[in-house]
């Protein structure tokens, strides 16, 4: 176990405890405003918001795979399963939560983390100026005002002048108090600031209470009301598949962020299972589920956290303030969280990726708009992520089919030799087969793969057809310097192909390991 907790807290490096304290209580200041709006976003209670928050911040903090990373109640996973509580009801959304924490798990048992490491600089800029507009946007909906009625208008007059001001006085503390000082986290000053000046001068405004009550007790285990049968897992199990996906995306996302900011390694797989952990977790207390904070997690950081304190601090306050706060926490004024919320857009912003746009190449610059517009439109992050993987792919085969080459030449025997260039694969098949012309070869003719390789399928099916091209005008095709596995593929296709290897005692490639 000494060896364990030691991994779990690495007590050989020094912790700045000062910092750490100050960190957690400002992460848990900015994220309680964003769990508990996304909570209402979802129709939900804001209770399960803030439950969420502190389980999924506790649980990842102690075993998550990044100390300096936070989690929490918000974000992409819980758009995700809007429409699963509304349509199925709020048990059913539990019970997916607990689904996608088990799908969670499995990622990271089968060390399948890794993964996100494919996801291209291009996609990883689309997706955060995406966000950034998302959480931009969610800050401009507080503007509005519903009525008794539910009628939903812009705050006008007033109202909207005060509300516009105390916002913009709070991005004005937020971006100029660190250059006074950066000891205490600038987004709690300007909370605190914003909260004594409504207090002091009685300035009438909205405040977290116009929202919603958040008075409650320690969340309690109990099981998701829902029938235990295929039916039910038919309609969770897709809801369950896409909210693990997202989560794990924006997590590890988040974890490679942390890694460059500190210059520290952060543990992919572990993460997935604390995300896991903590989201079966959130299914059976109550809680909405969620994954890391991007926004929460910068706050973290620029606070000066780099252990895991701070995010276990973080869910202590918010579990405090859920028991004991909530009269204090309701009057804080909503401007004063929309102010730091739209600081953190800001930052979210890849503003770099507008700057070097003129130097990046066209198809990154495609695959960088249109994640960024899908995370906008759609509000689906999973699928913004996967079309630009794909976009990306594409083109990377497109300049790849772009490569093959054969140098053609006849020997002393009048033996025909094609060298070929670059790999053999389902881009570049109709480029290979051009250039050879069995009418007017000599009788043998040998295919040189030193320089290249035989990459799918569609690889080995255009040799099957060329052979049976030249089959068909009695000429002998022959396949030469074959590397180790690109032999295996053949002899696993036999088959389906018929081609001709010739053995050369000469060369031997170094077999794969």
């Amino acid at each position: 176990m000494g060896k364990s907790a030691n991994v779990l807290f690495d007590f050989s490096k020094k912790v700045n405890y000062k910092n750490e304290l100050l960190a957690g209580f400002t992460v848990a200041m900015t994220m309680i405003p964003e769990s508990l709006s996304f909570a209402i976003l979802a129709g939900l209670s804001p209770l399960t918001g803030l439950y969420a928050a502190f389980l999924m911040g506790l649980i990842t903090a102690v075993f998550g795979g990044r100390p300096g990373m936070v989690s929490g109640g918000a974000g992409a996973t819980v758009v995700v399963l809007i429409a699963l509580a509304k349509s199925h009801g709020v048990e059913y959304l539990f019970a997916a939560i607990i689904l996608a924490g088990i799908f969670q798990i499995l990622v990271g048992a089968f060390k399948l983390g890794k993964f996100v490491r494919l996801i291209p600089q291009s996609v990883m800029y689309g997706f955060l100026n995406g966000l950034a507009v998302i959480i931009f946007m969610a800050q401009i909906e507080q503007f509005k005002i519903t009525d008794t009625n539910g009628v939903v208008s812009w705050l006008q007059g007033t109202p909207l002048y005060i509300m516009a001001g105390l916002t913009a006085l709070t991005i004005a503390v937020v971006y100029f108090f660190p250059k006074i000082t950066k000891t205490v986290p600038a987004s709690l000053i300007a909370i605190l600031f914003i909260f004594g000046l409504v207090s002091l001068l009685g300035i009438p405004t909205k405040t977290v209470s116009d929202i919603a009550h958040i008075s409650g007790n320690i969340p309690e285990f109990n099981l998701p009301q829902v029938p235990f049968s295929l039916d039910t897992l038919s309609i969770i199990f897709p809801y369950a598949l896409v909210m693990a996906g997202v989560g794990l995306i924006e997590s590890l996302l988040t974890l490679s962020m942390v890694d460059e900011i500190t210059n520290s390694k952060g543990n992919a797989n572990r993460e997935s299972m604390a995300q896991g952990i903590a989201n079966i977790t959130n299914g059976f207390f109550g809680g909405m589920g969620g994954c890391a904070m991007v926004a929460q997690t910068l706050v973290n950081l620029n606070a000066g956290s780099r252990a895991r304190l701070s995010g276990i601090i973080a869910s202590i306050t918010i579990l405090i303030i859920i028991l004991f706060g909530a009269p204090f926490i309701e009057k804080i004024p909503m401007a004063a969280l929309v102010g730091v919320m739209m600081m953190v857009a800001i930052s979210t912003f890849q503003w770099v990726s507008v700057r070097i746009i003129n130097k990046m190449p066209k198809s990154d610059i495609f695959v960088g708009i249109s994640v960024a517009l899908i995370t906008i439109i759609l509000h689906n992050l999973a699928l913004a992520v996967l079309v630009g993987v794909i976009i990306s792919a594409l083109v990377f085969a497109w300049d790849n089919a772009k490569r093959i080459r054969a140098r053609k030449f006849i020997d002393d025997h009048g033996v025909k030799h094609y060298e070929i260039y670059g790999p053999l694969f389902f881009g570049s098949v109709a480029a290979f087969t051009e250039k050879f012309d069995p009418m007017g070869d000599p009788d043998e003719v040998v295919v040189d793969f030193k320089e290249s390789r035989i990459v799918d399928m569609s690889a080995i099916d255009a040799l099957n057809k060329l052979s049976k091209r030249y089959h068909q005008q009695h000429k002998a095709l022959f396949l030469r310097h074959l590397s180790d596995d690109c032999r295996k593929m053949l002899k696993n296709a036999e088959a389906v192909i018929e081609v001709n290897i010739q053995d050369d005692p000469t060369y031997k490639v170094m077999p794969e390991r």
